[in-house]
């Protein structure tokens, strides 16, 4: 009985620990909002980056393109939403926000409304786009997220030419949830997926070029933990207690007394 309780014990502190290592791997909201940006890219070159969990606006014209960019790293599912502001006379009008990673490859929304018409007596339009969880690793030939930068592109697909050039007011804001282990995958990228990253300077090139400066609060973990560690050696701990509780149970109180012994 004192191995059952010990590694009762173990599976216990395993639980524990399981707990706050995944708090700490879910991206915390800036809190300082006077920091946000306040004017949006007009390219994936020019895209103005912000981070997770704060508010960005700016101001545009129908028809233009507006670009920002974010970091998402492994295990993260991140939750792009979008609010555009109409001019108060306008025809029907036809809004898109659009995601791509850092390979410019457009990324799928699982749910969300991506594309959304605004009537003609609307004053404004929302739009959101949940993406897939990213992943730590993938095929070459498959479009799965990766960790690195993500390109925000909002604008509308469908409008009269005579409200072409109006002024619009844009409002950005995404927020990832961590999914954690269940979405784990053997392999990790060497790099993020982040423009610039092959020519970081260095001490020796102090002038070379970097076009992403936002990573991850914590830096990127490139898949290296997950809470399916916790859960894999859980898992082994309730099967051995499983082994000694049936061991326990069957073995029986020895011999009978009525038996002779040998």
């Amino acid at each position: 009985m004192q191995m059952v309780r010990a590694l009762s014990a173990a599976l216990l502190t395993l639980g524990l620990a399981a707990a706050p290592a995944a708090a700490d791997a879910s991206p915390s909201p800036s809190q300082d909002d006077t920091s946000a940006p306040t004017q949006a890219g007009t390219s994936f070159r020019t895209a103005t980056e912000i981070e997770q969990g704060q508010s960005a606006t700016a101001s545009g014209s129908t028809g233009d393109y507006l670009y920002w960019s974010f970091p998402a790293d492994t295990g993260q599912r991140p939750t792009v939403e979008a609010t555009v502001k109409l001019p108060e006379t306008h025809a029907p009008q036809t809004w898109q926000i659009d995601v791509y990673d850092g390979l410019r490859r457009r990324q799928a929304c699982q749910y969300g409304a991506q594309t959304r018409t605004a009537a003609a007596d609307a004053s404004s339009v929302e739009l959101a786009c949940v993406l897939r969880t990213v992943r730590a690793w993938s095929e070459p030939w498959a479009d799965d997220p990766l960790p690195g930068t993500y390109y925000i592109r909002l604008t509308t697909t469908g409008v009269a030419t005579a409200d072409l050039g109006l002024p619009v007011g844009s409002e950005v804001r995404v927020d990832s949830k961590d999914i954690g282990g269940s979405a784990a995958v053997d392999g990790s990228l060497a790099e993020p997926l982040v423009p610039g990253i092959a020519t970081k300077p260095d001490e020796e090139q102090e002038d070379a070029a970097v076009l992403a400066g936002l990573e991850p609060e914590d830096g990127w973990t490139s898949g290296w933990w997950s809470d399916r560690w916790v859960w894999t050696a859980a898992g082994g701990i309730l099967a051995a207690l499983a082994g000694v509780g049936g061991y326990a149970l069957t073995r029986g109180t020895g011999r009978p007394s009525r038996v002779p012994s040998a």
